[in-house]
């Protein structure tokens, strides 16, 4: 695994598209002022050109005469003195057409302008027209457009982000389909198999190939099933054999000791064995959906019949069973037997990897409407590589320890896969264990 956090497809997608949209304005701010001047000022030497256009057609209409003065000249600008329009006789030959920025007294004021000088004729008589703008109200003009482009912009990123997302949403909303389909699936069996709709192929060879995959994982099951059914059962009758010729043999009254010794010991290997087969036995028929789930019962009484049945072996052990039973359900549609079998492996589990003078605690609780059994012990607890391998067939905690066949765990994870109960361990070394069932539907 890599140290990057773990985020849905869907988060990774509106991320991105958040994130892009962040680059996009970042670059279009920093642009932005060069942009609205260029702009801006574009749209002023237009107007200036409109109103020279204007001018002109009035000159060409009413004459020269009418703005012309004593002094040769005409001036005239607006109250606010934001723009200004002069006439007068130039004796310049050149033609003028230009825009310029420069300063004009006005009342004794000064102010900068942006100016559009142009020189015509009339009667052989050169004029230069003069069309100005304050640059104060030019950059009044463009905060404003930079405002509007502003409120604009923030509106269309928020617009984008949300029809993204909901697009994102509605695009993914077959995967999440197949996802829902491949939870609390603990055999290829129960997978759902209608095909999930949708218009995009991708999603669809995807859900056609994991039922293909699940129905030849089904098919692979079904055979490992029946090869343990039929090797267990096959092994039932040679065993059965064996042991009644053993203990027929030790009937015999001419027996030495040391031939009783090792019968015995045969007898015991035997016996392991027998439990062994009948084990692989019980998980085959649970995984076949064998065993009934039509009992009711209370899980607090069925946990005191559990401590009240490990009670001797732990006292021989010096090792005390305490118990904390405050909340209790009722279970329904279960197997009584197999919910016994279940907590009865777990806490002989425990008993037999705490030390002596240690304790075994079984506790009920009740978390956020989820009916909680705990069953810890003072042991040595497990590494992280035993509890990767747990709940796996012949993976004892102890290897050195020759007691048990290392299946006890792996019936109890069957069994609570069987009850849809959710399993979880939390160790630490040299301070103990600690197996959480968590329910949840069950009652």
């Amino acid at each position: 695994m890599t140290g990057y956090p773990m985020l849905k497809l869907k988060f990774k997608l509106s991320l991105f598209n958040l994130l892009s949209k962040i680059v996009f304005t970042g670059m279009f701010l920093l642009l932005m002022p060069y942009i609205i001047e260029r702009i801006n000022l574009k749209y002023v030497d237009n107007d200036l050109v409109q109103k020279r256009e204007q001018v002109l057609s009035l000159i060409s209409d009413i004459g020269i005469e009418p703005f012309i003065t004593s002094d040769s000249s005409f001036g005239s600008f607006n109250i606010l003195k934001e723009e200004f329009i002069s006439i007068e006789r130039i004796s310049l030959e050149e033609d003028l057409n230009f825009i310029e920025e420069s300063s004009r007294l006005i009342d004794d004021e000064e102010i900068e302008y942006r100016v559009l000088n142009y020189s015509f004729k009339i009667d052989d008589q050169p004029y230069l027209l003069e069309v100005g703008k304050s640059l104060e109200s030019i950059s009044a003009t463009g905060k404003n457009i930079r405002s509007v482009m502003l409120v604009f912009l923030a509106f269309i990123i928020i617009i984008t982000f949300v029809t993204d997302t909901q697009y994102t949403r509605i695009l993914l909303t077959p995967l999440e389909r197949i996802k829902d389909k491949l939870k609390m699936i603990s055999d290829p069996s129960l997978f759902d198999n209608a095909p999930v709709k949708t218009n995009t192929s991708d999603f669809h060879k995807l859900d056609c190939a994991l039922c293909e995959v699940m129905e030849n994982l089904g098919t692979l099951f079904q055979k490992e099933k029946e090869i343990t059914v039929n090797i267990s059962h096959e092994l039932m009758t040679p065993i059965s054999v064996l042991r009644s010729k053993l203990e027929n043999l030790l009937l015999k009254e001419d027996l030495n000791y040391d031939t009783s010794a090792k019968l015995e010991d045969s007898l015991k290997t035997l016996h392991r064995l027998q439990s062994l087969v009948n084990s692989l036995l019980m998980i085959a028929r649970i995984e076949s959906n064998q065993y009934l789930r039509e009992d009711s019962f209370q899980l607090r009484e069925l946990l005191k019949d559990i401590i009240l049945e490990l009670d001797p072996i732990a006292e021989d052990a010096d090792i005390m069973i305490r118990n904390d039973l405050k909340d209790d359900i009722l279970m329904k549609e279960a197997n009584r037997s197999l919910v016994f079998s279940m907590f009865y492996n777990v806490a002989n589990n425990a008993l037999k990897n705490t030390p002596t003078g240690g304790n075994v605690l079984i506790s009920t609780s009740l978390n956020q409407e989820k009916f909680i059994v705990a069953i810890s012990d003072t042991g040595r607890g497990l590494t992280e590589v035993q509890k990767e391998t747990l709940f796996s067939r012949f993976k004892t905690r102890d290897k050195n320890s020759g007691e048990g066949t290392g299946i006890g765990l792996a019936i109890a994870k069957t069994i609570a896969d069987f009850h849809k109960i959710k399993i979880s361990v939390a160790s630490e070394l040299e301070k103990g264990t600690t197996f959480s069932f968590t329910f949840s539907g069950n009652s």
